[in-house]
């Protein structure tokens, strides 16, 4: 049997906090890449009525977590990070094109893009490197794997990190739309929680010629948000 010494376990220790330090770092709300300007179609949905309390609000967050976070993003990062690992340029280009492929509206291609470029610029100055020069559009998703692979981090906690930083910034916008209170926000998160272990538990069972999604109403509210009058998020 092994001798497992106390610099062993310090080094473990310190290993698995460095890990978890960055993950955090990586899904804060507090990351300068402007998730907090995107409600994705859902101030659309708020000022026509269809969202209009807590209860809705979990639903139509809900319904995007599992049918639109873990049928695209989440399969998607995972394929990013392993080309990633390998330093496979033209794969991670192609899997960059799939994803933007993916999005339904103007608005949330821009999300994901405007996402993307500020990624980018971050990345460069934590001197994290990226395998090709800067592209006309980099999805948020591709450089995040990227930073992840980086940092060593595992694909699962990277899925769960930005699954949490992806549901804290769309309870944010509800928060300041129907509007909710704290205590409300803060029920929500607690209560969603456990649909993002369920959309990464299925975002393992996404093979990639099944990667998509079909939200209607979230692609019409998106699109529509486009001309709504007046609106505080940029999608």
């Amino acid at each position: 049997m092994g001798i497992v010494t106390t610099s062993t376990v310090t080094s473990n220790i310190v290993t698995t906090d460095i890990s978890l330090l960055r993950l955090l770092q990586l899904s804060s709300v507090g990351l300068p890449v402007g998730g907090f300007a995107f409600s994705q179609g859902m101030e659309y949905a708020i000022d026509q009525g269809w969202v209009k309390n807590k209860a809705e609000v979990s639903d139509w967050i809900g319904l995007q977590l599992q049918q639109s976070v873990a049928r695209i993003d989440l399969p998607v990062l995972q394929l990013c990070m392993a080309a990633a690992k390998q330093n496979d340029t033209e794969r991670l280009l192609e899997l960059n094109d799939l994803i933007l492929a993916c999005r339904e509206t103007k608005e949330l291609r821009l999300n994901d893009t405007a996402m993307g470029e500020a990624l980018f610029r971050l990345m460069g100055s934590l001197q994290i490197d990226t395998p090709f020069k800067r592209l006309d559009e980099m999805s948020f998703v591709t450089l995040f794997a990227i930073a992840a692979s980086h940092w060593n981090l595992k694909p699962d906690l990277a899925s769960l990190g930005f699954a949490w930083s992806w549901l804290e910034n769309q309870i944010a916008a509800a928060t300041k739309l129907v509007p909710l209170g704290q205590t409300q926000a803060q029920e929500l998160l607690g209560e969603l929680q456990t649909d993002i272990r369920h959309a990464i538990a299925m975002s393992l069972t996404i093979e990639e010629d099944r990667i998509g999604a079909g939200l209607p109403a979230i692609a019409i509210a998106s699109a529509q948000h486009e001309t709504q009058y007046s609106r505080l998020f940029r999608s």
